[in-house]
Formats: C-alpha cells, structure tokens, sequence
C-alpha cells in the first residue's frame, strides 16, 4: 500500500556491487552470510513510474523518478514511497539521473554531515574523476569552498571542467608533499597514511574517508581498516580530525542531490553505457577501477 512500483530504465554500477558478487567477508553481514539475501545487485536507479499502492501520495503514474533500491539492475522494482526515492529533474536524461544513487548520496553525506563543509573552505578531493568524486567535485563548489582535485593525467581536463579550481597529477605529484594546507581532505582512495595527510590539514582541519578502507578478507585489508579505526581514535586527541562513514541513503538526501541538478550545479559524469545484457561487462569494466565517472546499464 506505501509502495511504487518503477520501470527501470536506467541503472549503474558501484565498486559495492563487484564486493557483493563475490561476497567479500566484510559485506556478507550486509547481503548474506552463506548464500545472497537479493539475488538481484545494483542499487541506484531511474525510471517511470508504473503503478502506485493506495497510501502513496506524492508520486503517481507516468512521473520520472529515480532513487536507490537493492536489486535496481532489473526491468522493474518496487521502492517505499517515504524512502529513497525521487522526482527526476526535467533537465537530467535517465542516463545521468540512473548514475546518482549511492555516488551522490556519498559525496553529500561526508562533504555536508562529516565533513561539515562551507563556503571559503579550501577542500581536497582525491579520486576527483571517478564515481563519487565527480559529484563531490560538483557539490563542494555548490557549498562555496575552493576546490583541489587528485586525478591522474588522462583525467586532468575532465576534473576541471566540472569546477575544480585547481588539479594535482598524482603520477607527477604526491599531494601530500604540496606546500598548500586545506580545511578538508574528503579522500576516497586512502592511498595515504592519516600521518601523511595531517601534515597538509590547516589546525582544526579533517580529513573524511568514505568506507572503511575495503572489503575483502586480506590481510593488508584489514590491516588497513584496523588502521582507520585506530586513526579515528587517535583524532580525538588531536586539532587534526579524522573520520570515516559508510554512506546511508534517505530520501531527503536525493531530494538535495534533485534541487542540486535542477539548478545546474550538478551533472552526472558517465563514462560508459551498457545495455541490460551486457551487465556483465558493465561490473568488469568497474572492477578495473580505472571509469571516469559512472558506469551505467540503460534498460531500455
């Protein structure tokens, strides 16, 4: 009765979906410990609305749509109407509304609540050109902070055509040894020891991580993850902050990103497009860590 039911016709791929395929030992918790919870993956989605439960009243039949559902990869799916879940902006194609999910959702959330951003900060950024760094780009200069972003060479001009004031070619430079000093490092690669990126934090600056540092059961994994922990800790003695969050998707959040693309603050990057068939190729593609942007499955 509170439900939606949406035909797909835009979904993406997220590095989370390769870890769920072959259930690394750290998201089995989440998607089941001997056997997948959903045997459908992929979570961000855009798509037209079909049919509506009886209770649902801010959504109805034929509206644009696009949210975040386990299982989105798929013809059609079925999403509360009170939880992550969305009108598309009239100027975003399903393409690019189909890409924001989990990627905007993270960059907002550790940008806004963890990293408690604000205009005239100065804010570094590395991973800038992938997935979640695309958006985090976009959505730092929203909030009015100058922007720094760590890519490698090939992705230089596409990092400074979405906002970036300034980029740093990590195969000629290590941003860690830069003379320049920022209230935020949002990191999202986690290359670098916290000792590393505090040398380059302004006093009272933090540094944000997205995820925990992996999934996998390896042990450099979990070294690095008990690192983190153990950073996080640390911070609490120190000017320098340190945190790191797992992104949590609401439905006001995908009405910020919405407002966000609305205005032309924010456009989805996409680096390929699959069809429904080709999914497999889609999560091979992703896997190699190397997509410029968001990876997309188009339904239809």
């Amino acid at each position: 009765d509170n439900e939606v039911l949406v035909r797909v016709r835009a979904a993406s791929i997220n590095p989370v979906d390769g870890h769920m395929i072959r259930g690394s030992w750290l998201m089995r918790p989440m998607g089941g410990m001997r056997k997948p919870k959903n045997t459908r993956f992929g979570t961000d989605f855009a798509g037209v609305v079909e049919a509506v439960g009886k209770n649902v009243t801010d959504f109805k039949t034929g509206n644009e749509v696009f949210g975040a559902k386990d299982g989105a990869v798929a013809e059609y799916i079925c999403v509360k109407a009170d939880r992550a879940i969305a009108m598309k902006p009239i100027n975003i194609t399903f393409e690019q509304a189909g890409s924001v999910g989990v990627a905007g959702v993270t960059a907002l959330q550790g940008l806004r609540d963890k990293g408690h951003i604000h205009a005239g900060q100065k804010v570094l950024i590395n991973g800038a050109s992938g997935g979640v760094g695309t958006f985090a780009v976009q959505i730092a200069k929203a909030f009015g902070a100058e922007v720094t972003g760590v890519c490698s060479t090939r992705n230089v001009d596409l990092v400074k055509s979405i906002g970036a004031d300034h980029v740093i070619d990590y195969t000629k430079q290590d941003f860690t040894k830069t003379d320049q000093h920022y209230d935020m490092i949002y990191d999202l690669v986690g290359n670098h020891g916290f000792s590393e990126r505090r040398n380059i934090l302004k006093p009272n600056g933090i540094c944000v991580l997205a995820g925990i540092g992996g999934a996998g059961a390896h042990p450099e994994t979990m070294g690095r993850i008990a690192g983190n922990f153990w950073n996080a800790f640390r911070s609490n003695f120190s000017k320098e902050k340190f945190v790191f969050y797992i992104a949590k998707l609401t439905e006001g959040d995908f009405g910020v990103l919405r407002d966000l693309m609305q205005s032309g603050k924010v456009s989805p990057v996409i680096d390929r497009t699959y069809k429904l068939e080709q999914t497999a190729d889609a999560v091979r593609y992703m896997e190699e860590g190397h997509a410029r942007g968001k990876v997309v499955v188009m339904v239809e």
